[in-house]
């Protein structure tokens, strides 16, 4: 019997404005932004960049190049951050930047055989509570697993269960920080649907968090710590980030540290011989055509292809 578990982890997806307009069922193009009125103009904008897109295009054309290597039959367990609401809702939260996907336009993760969707994030209540708990109801009207937020705490701070050969399960817990830019507010608590918030990355909340993992972790089992924390540029990763990150791993149990929101990759490290990767940069979004932090390579997209043993 193999322990090998084979894990993609990609970093923020986000399937809103441009991208849900070329979809077959797009979302009202209106947007409340300071420069851009309409969802269409990314699509022109990209199209200026790179040429025609067709429209409407297939659940599968977003993926790109990368659809094959998704599909993989070797893989277990593919991870992405989703970092849009998946809802009809016109109620948008004031923020300058809202992100939200027709529900109609689910097959889109379908078709790229994604397994689960870390959802503790800056853009997932953009549309408000009912925007959250539609994302929630279509997930799992889809039999997507999810993780990071629900109705209620409990249910944000509990971890997705993919299951693989063998009986191996891979376990995801999400979580985000206010450094990305998640107002407190957003925070899941016992009456309020929300995400799974961490107020702090003190050595208490390590072990807050390493309670849990004992709590259900089982021989074989693969533990991913999803993290979304940090801004959106600069490769600097700030000591209190490698300390916690750290700890996630030796004390609380981690296999894997699942970093992201940075619009571009940044570093990885190896610590007690598990993986943290800091920040995967953006996977899927509808930035061609725009100009400025190109020094960052936002345009390089990462997928970041693990073997963990899983004994």
């Amino acid at each position: 019997m193999s322990n090998v578990v084979r894990l993609c982890l990609v970093g923020d997806v986000m399937l809103g404005r441009g991208i849900d307009q070329i979809l077959p069922y797009p979302s009202g193009p209106h947007l409340e932004e300071a420069f851009v009125v309409s969802a269409r103009q990314y699509v022109t904008l990209a199209e200026r960049a790179n040429g025609p897109i067709p429209v409407p295009a297939t659940f599968s054309y977003v993926w790109g190049d990368a659809l094959t290597h998704l599909r993989d039959a070797d893989l277990h367990a593919r991870i992405i951050n989703l970092e849009t609401s998946i809802t009809r809702s016109v109620d948008y939260v004031p923020k300058g930047i809202n992100y939200r996907m027709n529900p109609d336009n689910i097959d889109c993760l379908l078709a790229a055989d994604i397994n689960c969707c870390v959802l503790a994030n800056n853009h997932v209540l953009d549309f408000g509570m009912a925007g959250l708990l539609e994302t929630l109801g279509t997930l799992d009207k889809a039999c997507l697993l999810h993780s990071g937020a629900g109705p209620d705490r409990g249910s944000a701070e509990k971890a997705a269960v993919i299951r693989v050969a063998d009986a191996a399960r891979v376990l995801v817990f999400g979580f985000g920080c206010g450094s990305s830019g998640i107002p407190a507010r957003w925070a899941a608590s016992m009456r309020r649907p929300g995400i799974n918030f961490l107020a702090d990355l003190s050595r208490r909340t390590i072990e807050e968090l390493g309670a849990r993992v004992h709590a259900v972790r089982r021989p074989g089992d693969v533990m991913v710590a999803s993290i979304h924390w940090g801004g959106n540029w600069g490769y600097e990763i700030p000591p209190g980030q490698i300390a916690f990150a750290h700890g996630l791993v030796e004390i609380a149990g981690f296999d894997v540290v699942h970093g992201h929101s940075s619009h571009h990759p940044k570093a990885i490290e190896i610590f007690r011989r598990r993986p943290i990767l800091y920040g995967c940069g953006d996977f899927l979004n509808d930035y061609e055509g725009i100009t400025g932090c190109d020094d960052f390579r936002g345009d390089l997209v990462l997928m970041y292809l693990l073997r963990i043993d899983a004994t």
